[in-house]
């Protein structure tokens, strides 16, 4: 079995990216597929878009680890902004040694951070994402 975790997003590619930049992924590449699906008149041409000289889906994208053994990042676009508070959120392992060098990375990656806490256990930074979706760095 294989985990992936989707994010709603306004803008699924540049969520893509950000995460992929942040975790180490990979951006999935669906350049084939998506011109044969045109190709075949299973898409129509106005559901693909062309990004960084590739062809994409307009609505959704995904980011993989490169060794295929952490969870999948899939991205769709949805009309709403986020309005509340994840019931659910990512948590980055991070060690102590590495953590104000990696919340600085994250932030040049369009992250910020929101608050940092240490009274249950380890040194916590709380962030959020460039769309608004908290998740945590410890």
């Amino acid at each position: 079995m294989r985990l992936q975790i989707t994010f709603d997003a306004a803008d699924p590619h540049a969520l893509a990216e950000f995460w992929a930049e942040a975790l180490g992924y990979e951006v999935e590449d669906n350049s084939a597929f998506v011109d044969g699906l045109v190709a075949e008149g299973r898409m129509p041409a106005s559901d693909r878009i062309t990004r960084n000289g590739r062809s994409e889906f307009a609505d959704v994208a995904a980011a993989g680890d490169p060794h295929g053994e952490e969870p999948r990042m899939f991205f769709q676009k949805v009309p709403e902004p986020k309005t509340a508070k994840n019931r659910v959120h990512i948590d980055i392992r991070v060690p102590d040694d590495r953590k104000a060098a990696e919340v600085a990375r994250l932030e040049s990656l369009g992250a910020t951070q929101l608050w940092v806490t240490d009274d249950r256990g380890p040194l916590t930074y709380t962030m959020r994402d460039p769309e608004g979706n908290e998740f945590c760095l410890h």
